[in-house]
């Protein structure tokens, strides 16, 4: 799709693929126990990204040896199999408002780690986006620890956000790597490896439950998060990143919590409270306030 419309159009997509994903998540988890729902997906992903990969590298002609796999599969192993599986983890057991402000916290944690490992400079107005956002976090789990209607314990926003840390460790610790072999390469290893590695378990839990029980909604749920917020959505990012700046299509991402709650009212009969928007807001502040320090 080209020109700005089309670039524009693809990008909504992203965007309601991943706050999309939310809701998916839920539905699939009033079915399917977290653990095998992530075996599942993440062994569906891998087999949709492998004619991606292929394409992918005729087109760019990047190549990697057996020498850079480690390096691969333990990036790809945190970036993407570690982040989903605490996303669907905490999701089982907090509410779509507040997994999609704690999923959401990536910028904060990637400039506090790029800090301790000494590349990037630390400025007046990140420390006070920091200081702000930590403080919409302690807002949050204080006044908004349980809205009505659905249960945010703190295990589950806990695992939401050691979902962000692990991105945000992937793309500090990562960013050589994609330069050279490329996001789709990193991804494609990622849902292989993370399918290899859970195989046993999947299979495990696969032998011990009653697929017979599990829902129409929860199984379309199930490919939907395998196929459109997995491949798809990352995909359009990725093009997208190579039409316009980094900081322009970042921007986008503060639309993500507002939408997945929108849905989760209407979808899911999620409430929202008056301290949650708040606390939303004091939090999202200090996140741009980040990014402006840039």
């Amino acid at each position: 799709m080209k020109g700005g419309a089309g670039l524009y159009a693809l990008i909504s997509l992203m965007v309601l693929g991943w706050s999309g994903n939310y809701i998916a998540g839920k539905t699939a988890l009033a079915d399917l126990p977290p653990v095998l729902l992530f075996g599942l997906r993440i062994s569906l992903a891998g087999v949709l990204m492998l004619p991606v990969y292929w394409w992918d590298r005729r087109r760019a002609k990047k190549t990697w040896t057996m020498a850079d796999l480690p390096t691969l599969v333990v990036l790809g192993l945190l970036g993407v199999a570690l982040n989903q599986f605490l996303f669907i983890l905490g999701l089982s057991r907090t509410s779509v408002a507040h997994a999609a402000i704690f999923a959401n916290m990536t910028p904060i944690l990637v400039v506090l780690l790029a800090r301790i490992r000494g590349l990037e400079k630390i400025t007046a107005l990140k420390v006070t986006g920091v200081v702000v956002a930590l403080a919409g976090v302690v807002l949050l789990r204080t006044l908004d620890a349980r809205p009505h209607g659905a249960a945010a314990s703190f295990s589950g926003d806990l695992f939401t956000f050691c979902g962000s840390l692990a991105f945000a460790m992937f793309t500090v610790l990562g960013k050589p790597a994609t330069r050279q072999h490329g996001t789709i390469a990193v991804n494609t290893v990622a849902y292989i490896g993370g399918a290899v590695v859970m195989a046993p378990v999947t299979l495990w839990q696969s032998a011990r439950f009653s697929f017979a029980a599990v829902s129409a909604a929860a199984w379309v749920s199930l490919g939907y998060m395998a196929v459109l917020p997995s491949v798809i959505c990352y995909l359009i990012y990725y093009h997208a990143l190579a039409h316009m700046e980094a900081s322009r299509l970042a921007a986008f991402s503060y639309l993500l919590p507002p939408l997945a709650t929108v849905m989760g009212i209407f979808l899911l009969n999620e409430h929202v409270t008056v301290a949650l928007v708040v606390s939303a807001l004091v939090i999202f502040t200090g996140v741009y306030l980040v990014e402006r320090g840039q």
